[in-house]
């Protein structure tokens, strides 16, 4: 493990501890234990996810070339290692906290010269994106097999929909998103151009719309996305009732 440089950072154990420790707070039969073990539980695996979503980015770059990500730390979890622990980390806890929208966290830097095919770079770009999904899968089904006590079923269920909803937002074409980085490797050169002057501000302009859609009264666009999120989830066989009434225990204060 030490020879591949996967090794779990202490910061990130720590984070894994606190959603333990929220999972476990649900389990006590008082409201208030309930209420803050979920707050604890979505955030602490929000951010334990933010640090598997850049592993996966890491770890292909490694299987397919990029031997850099192994010296730059980024095999570790380590959210200290990315490019701004602020974005990284912070920032979409706290727009999860505001607004119930995972804003994706700070990115890797992948030596894509040192890739060994345009398939390598977009396969670097999804592999983000579908470490989420994959989480999402296996926190319905761990709810679905164990039937864990209501508290901590709609902590996971609600946990669960984050990482759809991620998902989906991750693989938009959007430029600064996964899914632009996935298709970039075959546009032509004028439009990369373009795209890496947008990356920088992009996410953000997208996610200032959805947050703002409803209080413009225009819906389209976030009705389609959070359509298609419900629409996974349900086929991964999610409970949406649990997953709502999660997101009402985490936004406790509305």
């Amino acid at each position: 493990m030490m020879r591949s440089g996967v090794r779990p950072s202490p910061l990130f154990l720590a984070i894994v501890g606190v959603t333990i420790a929220g999972a476990l707070l649900t389990l006590i039969e008082q409201q208030i234990a309930v209420t803050t073990g979920i707050v604890l539980l979505v955030i602490g695996g929000w951010a334990v996810s933010l640090c598997l979503h850049e592993f996966g980015h890491a770890a292909v770059a490694l299987k397919g070339g990029d031997h850099s990500v192994r010296a730059k730390g980024y095999l570790t979890l380590d959210p200290r290692r990315y490019t701004d622990p602020v974005l990284s980390l912070l920032l979409p806890m706290l727009l999860l906290l505001a607004g119930g929208i995972p804003l994706p966290g700070g990115a890797v830097w992948i030596n894509r010269h040192a890739l060994r095919s345009k398939g390598i770079e977009s396969a670097v770009s999804l592999a983000g994106p579908l470490t989420n999904l994959v989480l999402g899968a296996l926190l319905v089904m761990s709810v679905s097999l164990f039937q864990p006590p209501l508290g901590l079923a709609i902590g996971l269920s609600y946990l669960a929909y984050v990482q759809i909803i991620a998902f989906v937002l991750n693989i938009l074409p959007v430029p600064g998103l996964d899914g632009y980085g996935a298709l970039e490797p075959y546009l032509p050169y004028q439009a990369r151009r373009y795209g890496q002057i947008a990356r920088p501000w992009a996410p953000l302009v997208l996610f200032a719309l959805l947050l703002g859609l409803p209080e413009l009264g225009i819906t389209i666009l976030s009705d389609t996305l959070f359509g298609l999120t419900g629409s996974i989830f349900d086929v991964i066989g999610g409970d949406p009732l649990l997953a709502q009434l999660g997101q009402l225990e985490f936004r406790f204060w509305n």
